[in-house]
C-alpha cells in the first residue's frame, strides 16, 4: 500500500500527536505534505520513513548557546529541561527539538539556576526528586529570577504533598513517569499556550 494517503486527522491519530505539531513538522520540512484544496495530505511511507529516521537517529542532546537577558528573544519558545537522569533528558531534547522549540538540556538543579541568570527562557521543565537541590527548591529558586516562567513537573515518585506544593508553586504540568512523547509534547503546549 506504497500509495495509501492519509489526511490531517488520520495523522494526528498516526502519529499521537496534536495539529500544531503537525503543522510545525510541516514548516520545518519534516514530513512532506501535499496541498489539496484546502487540506492537506500525508504518503503514509513517507510517514512511516520519518518514524523510522527518528527511531534510529543517533546522537547527543541538541543544546543551543544561551542567549544574554538583554538579546532579542529567538522566535522559537526556549525550553530548560533539568533531570539527572541521562535518558530523559536526551528522550526530552530530541521530542522537543523536533517540534522546533529551543532545547537546553543539564543534569543538576544548580547549573539549571546558572543558565536561568545568563538567559530568558520561556518553559522550565523539571525533575522533583535529584541529588543535591530538589526539583521543587529549583522551582522556588527560579521563580526569584523569573516570576512568570512557566513551569512543568517531572517525576516518578508522585505524592499529594509534592502534587500540593507544586501547584502552591504555580507549575503548569505534571507528568509522571514513564510517560510517553504525545504527553510530552501536549503538556508542553498547553503550558505554552499553543492550544
Amino acid at each position: 500500500m506504497s500509495d495509501t494517503f492519509l489526511t490531517t486527522e488520520e495523522v494526528l491519530e498516526y502519529l499521537q500527536v496534536n495539529l500544531r505539531t503537525v503543522y510545525r513538522l510541516i514548516k520545518a520540512g519534516k514530513i512532506p505534505a501535499v496541498r489539496v484544496g484546502r487540506q492537506w495530505r500525508f504518503k503514509r511511507e513517507d510517514l512511516d520513513a520519518w518514524l523510522e529516521s527518528q527511531r534510529t537517529r543517533r546522537g547527543g542532546a541538541v543544546a543551543s548557546a544561551v542567549p544574554a537577558a538583554s538579546e532579542p528573544r529567538p522566535e522559537h519558545p526556549r525550553v530548560l529541561v533539568v533531570d539527572d537522569e541521562a535518558s530523559i533528558r536526551e528522550l526530552l531534547t530530541r521530542t522537543l527539538a523536533l517540534t522546533e522549540y529551543e532545547v537546553e538540556a543539564v543534569g543538576e538543579a544548580r547549573t539549571a539556576l546558572e543558565r536561568l541568570r545568563l538567559g530568558a527562557y520561556d518553559l522550565l521543565i523539571a525533575d522533583l526528586r535529584m541529588p543535591v537541590m530538589d526539583g521543587l527548591t529549583l522551582i522556588r529558586e527560579a521563580r526569584r529570577l523569573h516570576p512568570t516562567l512557566k513551569v512543568i513537573i517531572i517525576t516518578g515518585y508522585s505524592t499529594e504533598a509534592s502534587a500540593i506544593e507544586a501547584v502552591n508553586l504555580g507549575v503548569v504540568g505534571y507528568l509522571v513517569k514513564p510517560f510517553r512523547v504525545p504527553q510530552v509534547l501536549s503538556a508542553v503546549a498547553r503550558a505554552l499556550g499553543e492550544t
